[in-house]
């Protein structure tokens, strides 16, 4: 049985999944590390984990599964991900790559399951089904989809009876792509939680980093945002100047903007100490002045920080 309600902060385990073969954040991370981060999580409330087969090769879901173990499976959500790019050319790939994460995963069912990006709608969502109807899956997601190809999944499934009921996809104070494209609305209008991921930009919104304090040499994220942080100061400001008035950090007031927005975000997780930022993200409250302040403010950047991965939303 699924936990009946779903936390209103996911946490992300993208960096969890950072090997010596590939560093897209800067940490290696071990399971001592990051015992601390999920005890802390789930005696927050916070119990519903994001992850995916692409993140390491399994590395992310296998740390996650272990880390999880001492739990009772309805006392958390687990969330993640068919990825094309990674599939065989056998008969079952989505089956097979499901297979996999359960076993990682330490589980029999996922609570959200996701077409990671709409390499071919038609071929891929159609193999959703039957694993839904196993009870291998209790809802389907996608993800970096377009409204077009959301729409078209959400026939292939509405010929079977079932629905899309998640969208994720990159949306920040500097990435608001979906919202532009009204993927935000068609979720509010038909009943789908709209995940938002990279609400942080990998930490360049995070208030931990400047021009002074660049992200770690040598990761992939450096080489995305250390060139941009100049063009972000004065937003960077601007969050903090609202923080102050809430008690709040630039991260928290960064989360609480996507919040304010409808959507769920996911945030990454690596230390303990942030769970109790996720906590405090859910009491900030911004007004309606506040949200076009910080609008205006991203807008000036011109900064662009759709991924390499990514498709045009609208």
């Amino acid at each position: 049985m699924t936990t009946t309600k779903q936390a209103p902060i996911a946490l992300g385990t993208w960096a969890w999944g950072d090997t010596a073969a590939g560093q897209v954040f800067g940490d290696q991370l071990t399971v001592a590390d990051l015992q601390p981060v999920v005890d802390t999580a789930m005696a927050s409330g916070l119990n519903l984990w994001d992850t995916a087969y692409a993140y390491g090769a399994g590395a992310s879901e296998a740390m996650l599964g272990q880390l999880l173990q001492g739990y009772p499976r309805d006392s958390y959500q687990l969330s993640t991900k068919f990825t094309p790019q990674m599939a065989g050319n056998g008969d079952n790939e989505v089956a097979d790559m499901l297979a996999g994460s359960l076993k990682r995963l330490n589980t029999d069912y996922i609570d959200i399951y996701w077409i990671h990006n709409p390499a071919d709608v038609e071929k891929w969502t159609p193999a959703l089904i039957p694993l839904v109807k196993s009870g291998q899956i209790k809802r389907i997601g996608v993800s970096n989809h377009n409204l077009t190809q959301i729409k078209r999944v959400a026939e292939i499934l509405g010929a079977a009876g079932l629905k899309i009921s998640a969208i994720q996809n990159h949306y920040s104070l500097l990435y608001r792509s979906s919202e532009e494209a009204g993927i935000i609305d068609y979720c509010r209008e038909n009943d789908i939680t709209f995940f938002a991921y990279m609400v942080l930009e990998q930490g360049a919104l995070s208030g931990h980093y400047d021009v002074d304090h660049p992200l770690p040499a040598g990761s992939a994220r450096a080489a995305t945002y250390n060139d941009v942080l100049p063009q972000l100061t004065e937003l960077t400001a601007g969050l903090k100047a609202i923080g102050d008035r809430q008690q709040a950090t630039v991260a928290e007031v960064a989360t609480a903007y996507v919040l304010a927005k409808g959507t769920t975000p996911i945030i990454g997780v690596t230390k303990q100490k942030y769970i109790a930022s996720e906590e405090k993200a859910l009491q900030v409250k911004l007004s309606t002045a506040e949200i076009e302040q910080l609008e205006a403010l991203a807008a000036a950047t011109q900064v662009n920080t759709k991924g390499s991965w990514e498709n045009p939303m609208a």
